[in-house]
């Protein structure tokens, strides 16, 4: 049987392998951008403007801070308490290009031991859970010559 792939967040992220990308959005009247995306209004305090275009965010960026997840994650994330549940890594990353930071997961194999303040890491596809009939998926961070 296979399992359908379905985004944990709709409109949040597109495309596969080196094209998988953060998906955000940008103000016209200030260009400030946006993530996770705003489909409504300008964020920015200091502008009224309300036309936002999509936009695809850098794929790469610098680790603006990490820490350890060692507790299982409350709601929304899925989070069955008769399912193992394994820690792992946190990465907030400031964005090349948009320099706005962005928080995600570390790949799978990718601990704190690995990260260092300033290292540079790329957005890839990940899993966030799977179940009998699905496939949910989300981004995770590794750095920049690791293969996984």
């Amino acid at each position: 049987m296979s399992r359908t792939r379905t985004p944990v967040v709709a409109g949040w992220f597109a495309g596969e392998r080196d094209g998988f990308r953060l998906l955000g959005t940008r103000c016209a009247a200030c260009a400030s951008v946006f993530f996770p995306r705003e489909d409504h209004r300008c964020r920015n305090p200091a502008c009224g403007g309300g036309e936002l275009a999509e936009v695809p965010l850098s794929r790469r960026g610098r680790v603006w801070s990490y820490t350890d997840s060692r507790y299982r994650p409350p709601s929304p994330y899925v989070s069955d308490p008769e399912l193992s549940w394994e820690p792992c890594a946190l990465i907030a990353v400031e964005l090349e290009a948009e320099r706005i930071v962005v928080l995600g997961q570390a790949a799978p194999g990718v601990t704190v031991e690995d990260l260092t303040v300033g290292m540079e890491v790329e957005v890839v596809p990940g899993v966030l859970h799977e179940d009998a009939q699905t496939t949910w998926t989300t981004w995770h961070w590794r750095p920049t010559g690791a293969k996984a």
